[in-house]
C-alpha cells in the first residue's frame, strides 16, 4: 500500500475557524481514505463469512445472495468488518495489524478512528454553522458534530437515523451505513434482541453486535431501507 505522509490540518491546528470549503476539503480527503481503508479489509473476509451475515439479515438462503439491489450489499460489508463473535477477532483489527503505515500519516489516523468506530442513534438537532449537521447520540447523551455531503442535504431537524460513526477530525463521518427511523422501531429491535441483554445498560447495549445487526434486519424487513440510495456527489463548485 502507497504511504503518504499526513498533510498539515487546517481544522486541528489553525485557532480560526475553517470555512466550509476547508471542512468539504478535509472531508473529503479523508473519505476517500476510509474507502480505500474498507476495499482493503474486504480482501480478508471470506465469501463465507460473508454469506454467514447475509443469512442473518435475512439477505441469504444457503449459499445464494438474495438481494433488492446492491445497495444492500453494504449493510453484510460493515457487519463483516466492524463486528465479530467474542471468539473472533474482527476483520478491521486484523487489517489494522498487517497494514504499514507512517505513523502521524492521514491513513494512520482515518484507520485507527474506523477501528474505534460507534453504532450510534442520532437525533438530528440543526444544521452546523459551517458544514454538516449537529446531531445528539441518544443512547450516549452526548453532541456530534456530523460531516456528511449526502445527509447535509437530505436530512432535516428532528430527523432519527442509525449508523456507525468514526471521528478522525474534530468532526465526524458515517462509516457508509445509515437507516432512517421512528421511535417505534425500537421496540421491535429490543424484542428481538437475546434476552440475556435485557439487563445490560442501553448506553452498553447499542455496542453489542446483536444490536446493529437486528437494526439492519428488522429494517431491512420492512422496507424501510427503500427510502435509502447511496450515491456520490459532486465536488461544490
Amino acid at each position: 500500500m502507497a504511504i503518504a505522509l499526513r498533510k498539515h490540518s487546517t481544522l486541528v491546528n489553525d485557532n480560526a475557524s475553517p470555512s466550509r470549503d476547508q471542512v468539504l476539503a478535509r472531508y473529503r480527503t479523508l473519505r476517500e481514505i476510509s474507502k480505500r481503508h474498507h476495499h482493503e479489509v474486504l480482501k480478508l473476509i471470506s465469501g463465507d463469512a460473508l454469506l454467514r451475515q447475509a443469512r442473518r439479515l435475512g439477505l441469504a438462503q444457503g449459499k445464494t445472495l438474495i438481494l433488492d439491489d446492491m445497495d444492500q450489499m453494504n449493510y453484510i460489508y460493515d457487519l463483516a468488518i466492524h463486528t465479530a463473535s467474542p471468539e473472533r477477532s474482527r476483520a478491521i483489527d486484523r487489517y489494522a495489524k498487517s497494514a504499514r503505515l507512517a505513523e502521524g500519516a492521514d491513513e494512520a489516523l482515518v484507520l485507527e478512528a474506523m477501528r474505534k468506530s460507534q453504532f450510534s442513534i442520532l437525533l438530528i438537532e440543526r444544521r452546523h454553522e459551517t458544514a454538516g449537521l449537529i446531531a445528539t447520540d441518544l443512547f450516549r447523551g452526548c453532541e456530534t458534530w456530523l460531516v456528511d455531503i449526502g445527509l447535509e442535504s437530505s436530512m432535516t431537524e428532528g430527523n432519527i437515523m442509525a449508523t456507525r460513526l468514526f471521528t478522525p477530525e474534530r468532526f465526524s463521518m458515517t462509516a457508509g451505513i445509515n437507516v432512517p427511523l421512528d421511535l417505534g422501531i425500537f421496540k421491535d429491535v429490543l424484542a428481538a434482541l437475546p434476552r440475556r441483554l435485557g439487563e445490560i445498560p442501553p448506553a452498553t447495549v447499542i455496542d453489542n453486535r446483536h444490536f446493529a445487526e437486528k437494526m439492519y434486519s428488522i429494517a431491512l424487513a420492512n422496507g424501510i431501507m427503500d427510502r435509502v440510495k447511496y450515491i456520490d456527489l459532486p465536488d461544490e463548485g
